[in-house]
């Protein structure tokens, strides 16, 4: 592990004129998200989202192979006690809240695999959109964890049945087809130019409408999360006690040396 794999990637953002604002994230290890990204990401959505000129956002990755491969590997391995497995994995479900609490509605652009809190990510913006490399994997029990930050805002969108396959079913990856049929992606396009179309004319619909009404609607979209405030945490400290087992470091061990 070198400290520049833990502080490499970025955040980037733009607004158009008309309250267009994209948050960009990026890292060269597969779009994965150390805890210095993750923090920078929800810090960014929570700001992005409170600026009186931002009427919708889009959340999307660089590159075009993968959305997010998850968590980091070489900072899974450095986490020495469960304050600090506790730490990391928060990084996700500050995340998530910062989308779930965010005033504004956040459109999902998902133009490659989505592994473990990649998959998390997607599923806490509001309307998501896809191509067909867009497949989604829950890799967490392979290597001695479980997606449980992730799950309820997984569950929330594919619910319980889907959500189970994919959390046991661990080392498989379903569809893109697959995901758009159980409710995580709201369209899957069969190019990154179909994509990009669909995205925009989405959010140019949604930038012109009222405001306080989209406002209004995100609430009632995420009624009955409000405890995820501290639900996430909770969960974050599970898989901060699990990483530290012997059966999920030799399982990473191996994950990184294939």
């Amino acid at each position: 592990m070198t400290a520049t794999i833990l502080t490499a990637g970025r955040v980037a953002t733009s607004t158009t004129p008309e309250g267009i604002a994209t948050i960009r994230f990026f890292h060269p290890s597969h779009n994965s998200l150390p805890s210095a990204l993750l923090t920078e990401l929800a810090d960014t959505i929570t700001s992005v989202g409170q600026a009186a000129d931002t009427k919708v956002i889009v959340l999307q990755s660089e590159g075009e192979k993968t959305f997010c491969a998850g968590a980091s590997f070489d900072e899974l391995l450095a986490i020495e006690n469960e304050a600090q497995g506790l730490a990391f994995f928060s990084g996700f479900a500050k995340v998530i809240n910062a989308c779930r609490t965010s005033p504004k509605i956040i459109i999902g652009r998902v133009q490659g695999k989505a592994i473990g809190g990649g998959v998390g990510v997607a599923a806490a913006t509001d309307y998501c959109f896809a191509t067909p490399q867009a497949v989604v994997k829950l890799s967490e029990l392979v290597v001695g964890i479980g997606p449980f930050v992730v799950g309820p805002a997984v569950e929330r969108k594919i619910g319980v049945a889907a959500y189970a396959q994919l959390a046991l079913d661990a080392a498989e990856f379903r569809s893109a087809a697959w995901a758009e049929q159980k409710g995580l992606y709201a369209e899957v396009l069969d190019s990154i130019e179909k994509l990009d179309a669909a995205v925009l004319a989405l959010a140019t619909k949604l930038a012109s409408y009222n405001p306080a009404a989209l406002t209004d609607l995100k609430q009632v979209l995420w009624a009955g999360t409000e405890h995820w405030g501290t639900l996430l945490p909770e969960r974050a400290a599970i898989s901060g006690r699990l990483v530290l087992s012997d059966f999920t470091r030799q399982a990473i061990q191996q994950f990184k040396t294939r």
